[in-house]
């Protein structure tokens, strides 16, 4: 059964260090959530003083609304898949797999059953005998992902799974990850610094710094509203703006740029001064010459992305936008120096604090 997980307040304190700091979160259960960020933000901290490897030095950490503080990892209804697989290197797949459930003494046909049941469910079916260290990849991890599923956890922890997987297998277990969780119902937590992961597979995430959490969104509302330009720029939104002013009149909010005009979107109290403008690479299109509210800016270079390109545009001031287009687009007569109308998709642009950038120099 899924369990929902509340975090209130909670600090980790190592000597002078904050891990965590301050940190209150809700997970839903049965919800696939994620917590991304990059090394040493606090998201593994977190996800041991769930799994009760660890515990925090102020808050409470609690079970469908029960206090698990005091209760040791061995105690929780909870399962890791780590980094590491940690895989018993003298033990078949089966014996891995069946580990747990032979702890608790279950024996016989009844642990046969649970452990062929939980090999089917990842697809390795007729693997019991196999030794561990003979598999690929691909099927240690599916080895390890049998081995927590085959306990019935209500929470289901993944602990940066996938790190040293070739890029095919990554997204092959990531498809993995999202069917497991759909056909066993339980609450997924999984730590990553990887977006793509993080977007694809998650219900909700919450995106970590210095052991605080800046946002806590659906994956989508991360590029339609970030909290911030931290964020913003972790989940790859590069292109943020400083307005030399912010006007709002009658429900719309037009920045300027360069001495240029642009419709934003924004939430809250504007506040240009300590506010930049986040632009979608993706809801930008080059117009034609003189089409109307397109923004005029000078070519500074171009870059082959495989399937697209991105074009780097400049404002009078020098900042800078980079618009993403086709690969087959033909842009030979663009050259370094020449201007170009660029026209912007609605809510292409959206004011956001600008905090985590470093000031205007």
């Amino acid at each position: 059964m899924a369990i929902s997980i509340q975090i209130d307040r909670v600090s980790r304190e190592y000597g002078p260090v904050k891990a965590l700091d301050d940190v209150t979160l809700d997970i839903k259960a049965g919800e696939f959530f994620t917590l991304l960020g990059s090394s040493g933000c606090g998201k593994s901290s977190l996800l041991k003083l769930i799994g009760g490897f660890d515990r925090q030095t102020s808050g409470r950490v609690a079970f469908d609304g029960k206090d698990v503080g005091n209760l040791p990892a061995n105690k929780r209804p909870v399962n890791t898949v780590f980094q590491s697989l940690a895989l018993f290197p003298h033990m078949s797949v089966a014996q891995n797999v069946g580990y747990g459930l032979r702890l608790k003494g279950l024996s016989g046909a009844s642990l046969d059953s649970r452990i062929n049941d939980a090999l089917d469910l990842v697809e390795l079916s007729g693997f019991g005998p196999r030794d561990v260290n003979l598999l690929s990849g691909g099927q240690r991890q599916r080895v390890a992902l049998a081995r927590a599923l085959v306990m019935e956890p209500g929470i289901l922890l993944l602990d940066e799974p996938l790190t040293g997987l070739d890029e095919r297998l990554r997204q092959q277990m990531r498809d993995e990850f999202g069917r497991l969780h759909k056909r066993t119902g339980a609450t997924f937590i999984l730590v990553t610094h990887n977006q793509d992961e993080a977007l694809s597979l998650s219900d909700r995430m919450a995106v970590m710094h210095k052991g605080r959490i800046e946002q806590v969104d659906a994956p989508a509302c991360f590029f339609e509203m970030p909290a911030n330009a931290f964020v913003a720029r972790f989940v790859g939104i590069d292109t943020l703006l400083r307005p030399e002013k912010v006007v709002s009149n009658a429900g719309q909010t037009v920045a300027t740029v360069g001495g240029q005009t642009l419709a934003v979107r924004t939430q809250g109290v504007v506040d240009a001064a300590a506010s930049v403008i986040a632009i979608r690479p993706d809801r930008l299109f080059l117009a034609p010459q003189g089409a109307p509210h397109a923004l005029t800016l000078t070519v500074v270079e171009t870059t082959f992305r495989g399937l697209h390109r991105d074009l780097k545009l400049a404002f009078s001031d020098g900042q800078s936008l980079v618009i993403a287009i086709e690969a087959d687009t033909d842009i030979g007569r663009l050259s370094a120096g020449q201007q170009v109308a660029v026209g912007l998709k609605p809510d292409a642009a959206v004011l956001i604090s600008s905090a985590g950038l470093p000031p205007a120099g």
